[in-house]
């Protein structure tokens, strides 16, 4: 690995946390059967950017650490959540286009993460799965698609210099 890369690793991970952090005042839409986290629509970069796999992975990581009193789920979606972020990343990179790429984040969340909320809150796991797939699905198709385009500016900018 080179400087570059841990580099914009370290950018996405610091960004995806300051995502989380800021919506600590929203509570239960960051840890509840309806999750809208803002921080997932960078789940989105791994399509264009590499370094987004090992970034968005160690963010979680160390959102759900530091958010770890404010969940009622604890080690299980400290470091679960976290490996269904890296496994989402990493099967988003190896998607062909944006539509396809949006899949493993919306699945794998709501259908894995789902799992120990609904034991949690007791909510039924169908009712879990649909409230943080469309969580997910706005996360991901409405800030994902921005953060891309911004993204592709940035990139086009720095390469027309």
């Amino acid at each position: 690995m080179n400087t570059k890369y841990l580099t914009k690793a370290s950018l996405i991970a610091g960004i995806y946390l300051v995502l989380i952090l800021i919506q600590i005042p929203m509570g239960d839409l960051a840890f509840g059967p309806i999750q809208l986290r803002i921080a997932e629509g960078l789940t989105l970069l791994p399509l264009v950017e590499t370094a987004a796999i090992p970034g968005l992975f160690v963010g979680c990581l160390v959102a759900n650490l530091i958010l770890a009193p404010y969940s009622p789920f604890g080690l299980i979606d400290i470091f679960g959540g976290s490996l269904v972020t890296l496994m989402a990343a990493y099967l988003t990179s190896k998607m062909p286009n944006k539509v396809m790429g949006a899949l493993p984040p919306i699945l794998l969340n709501g259908f894995i993460v789902s799992i120990w909320v609904s034991y949690f809150t007791r909510v039924p796991y169908w009712y879990t799965v649909l409230g943080i797939s469309l969580g997910q699905i706005v996360s991901v198709s409405i800030f994902g698609s921005l953060i891309l385009s911004v993204y592709d500016k940035a990139i086009k900018h720095i390469e027309n210099r």
